[in-house]
């Protein structure tokens, strides 16, 4: 008999180990920093992030969401830990703050984050109400781009929007380089009843994962060009970069339904079980869960972001 038979005949198979004695599942792939040496800096700058101390900071982390919410259906890894941590300049308390507010929003407002994902949101994919410019800003900044006149009351409720960002922003927010210079909302209002405009409200945020700014621009360019230079805006806005393109980004989500599946199409235990209603984020009502209106969603967005 060959030496690989021989092998083969002693060596247990997994099918015959007994439940107990099944091999452990593979560990997560260790973090691998994606950040070039000119973002490690700006993030030990801005965010108080030190690389030789990114792991312990993390695993300081992970240790308190096991001792506090040992309950919280929620990624440990450290990827996923280090957006909360560099959202909140590497305050550990802040930062679990953060991450449990974002699990918070997610449960108590289950007709935005239930069956998340781009194939569900195809209508308003396809109406051009949000994209994500091709150009990053000055200070590397992803600039989202809403326009709320692309959206007909009648096709569909406004809730499908406000999924369509978050779906974006969590996209966004995957790359370390978001996480480290942030996101820019463009919202154009120009042509919007002031019906439709009062569900939004104006904005163009800075900042999201940290700190929201706010903006208002009217019909003068000029003063949109002073935060968002024409060199990186499509023509519609006076821009040099060309027609406004929303398939692309569209493609871009479509591709990751997958990733979204896996993380928005699961069951989850309820809000109730795990973090109680004292622990809904700041803004966030029992009233607003079944409001069909943006009135807390910057609130949410700071919560969740």
């Amino acid at each position: 008999m060959s030496e690989e038979s021989d092998s083969l005949r002693t060596s247990p198979s997994v099918a015959s180990l007994s439940e107990n004695e099944l091999p452990p599942p593979p560990e997560p792939p260790g973090y691998v920093c994606s950040l070039t040496e000119d973002l490690v800096t700006k993030a030990r700058e801005e965010l108080q992030e030190k690389p030789e101390w990114r792991l312990r900071d993390v695993q300081a982390l992970r240790d308190m969401v096991r001792k506090e919410y040992p309950n919280l259906s929620t990624s440990l890894d450290d990827a996923f830990l280090l957006r909360f941590l560099r959202a909140r300049k590497f305050d550990y308390d802040r930062a679990l703050q953060l991450l449990v507010n974002y699990h918070s929003c997610r449960r108590s407002w289950p007709e935005v984050f239930n069956n998340l994902k781009p194939s569900a949101l195809k209508d308003v994919l396809a109406s051009g109400f949000l994209t994500v410019l091709p150009h990053t800003d000055p200070r590397g900044c992803h600039v989202v781009c809403i326009r709320p006149d692309r959206w007909i009351p009648s096709n569909y409720p406004i809730t499908e929007n406000i999924r369509a960002i978050y779906l974006t922003l969590e996209k966004l927010i995957q790359s370390e380089e978001t996480q480290v210079n942030g996101i820019v909302i463009l919202a154009d209002y120009k042509g919007v009843s002031l019906s439709k405009a009062s569900h939004f409200g104006p904005f163009i945020a800075k900042k999201v994962i940290g700190i929201l700014q706010f903006f208002l621009h009217g019909s003068d360019l000029n003063s949109l060009h002073t935060n968002l230079p024409s060199s990186i805006l499509p023509k519609e806005y006076g821009g040099t970069a060309g027609e406004l393109d929303t398939a692309t980004w569209n493609a871009v989500l479509l591709a990751s339904e997958d990733d979204f599946v896996k993380e928005f199409c699961q069951p989850v235990p309820a809000c109730d079980s795990i973090l109680g209603q004292t622990l809904l984020p700041e803004g966030l009502t029992s009233d607003a869960q079944c409001d069909d209106s943006l009135r807390a969603v910057k609130s949410q967005l700071y919560s969740c972001y």
